[in-house]
């Protein structure tokens, strides 16, 4: 029998949280090491080291994300030791489970969870962000955030070989089908009341812009990290990574994006407020 795995992987990750001195949250790559399930501690630095490559490829200062550290250890009669450790940021251990062994069930549960965390806490620290009061406002942000990476997205895509538009709204659909439950951007608009003519994004709220900003950053970057290629490929990594959001949507006990309601069209927000916005978040 497989070993029983936690309902949601929120507690488990959030659990071993640490807090230096400073009160920063940070992750101890030993205890990381054994949330992932790995029998020692040496064969998870390799997983590390390739985080680390990541780390400096995305352009990240390495030492804002992994320190190296020594920790007491009890080895029994109440003596203790010292051992290496890493401390890690979230976005660290983002990497590191991105890197970690595809085939453990909890790595894909990880990914899922912390890829939405990490990308949460990212725009809760944008300061242009935090400075938006409404929710038009937040509205804005992520639409345009949305629009950006929609565009790498396409690229990522291409590079796979969704190279016809045709082939790229299949590629879309299939995004959408994972994230909200099987139902197409046809359907989505059905559901929502919502008329051919409309773009489905223009009328989402900040809520469901969030669901769909992760879905797209995800797969981008799933894309390019596992060299997918082929249609059939991109199609069904896009589609996985819908569904993923959506399981995680579910665990945090969120709502459904297929039953969030259709907003007034962002276009009709006001033009001063829009120019505002859109200057901040290019």
């Amino acid at each position: 029998m497989s070993k029983q795995l936690p309902d949601a992987p929120q507690p488990v990750f959030e659990q071993i949280k640490r807090t230096d001195e400073n009160g920063v949250e940070y992750w101890s790559a030993r205890d990381l090491a054994k949330v992932l399930e790995y029998s020692e501690y040496r064969h998870f630095l390799p997983a590390i080291e390739r985080a680390k490559e990541a780390c400096q490829n995305s352009g990240h200062n390495l030492a804002d994300h992994f320190e190296d550290i020594l920790e007491m250890v009890e080895i029994g009669s109440k003596a203790q030791r010292q051992i290496e450790s890493v401390k890690l940021s979230r976005y660290a251990c983002y990497l590191i489970v991105q890197n970690a062994d595809p085939g453990k069930e909890v790595v894909a549960l990880g990914q899922t969870y912390l890829a939405v965390q990490t990308r949460l806490q990212e725009i809760r620290q944008m300061e242009e962000y935090n400075r938006l009061n409404s929710e038009e406002e937040k509205r804005l942000f992520l639409r345009n955030e949305l629009r950006r990476h929609n565009n790498q997205l396409a690229d990522a895509a291409k590079d796979a070989g969704v190279i016809d538009p045709v082939d790229y709204a299949v590629f879309q659909n299939f995004g959408y089908q994972g994230l909200y439950g099987g139902l197409d951007a046809k359907a989505i608009h059905l559901r929502k009341n919502l008329k051919k003519s409309q773009y489905i994004l223009d009328h989402m709220g900040s809520t469901e812009l969030a669901a769909n900003l992760f879905r797209a950053t995800q797969t981008e970057e799933k894309l390019r990290r596992e060299n997918i290629r082929g249609k059939s490929k991109a199609n069904q990594t896009h589609f996985e990574v819908g569904k993923k959001v959506r399981q995680t949507i579910k665990e945090l006990g969120g709502t459904m994006p297929e039953d969030l309601p259709a907003e007034e069209s962002i276009k009709k927000l006001g033009g001063a407020k829009r120019r505002k916005i859109e200057g901040k978040s290019k």
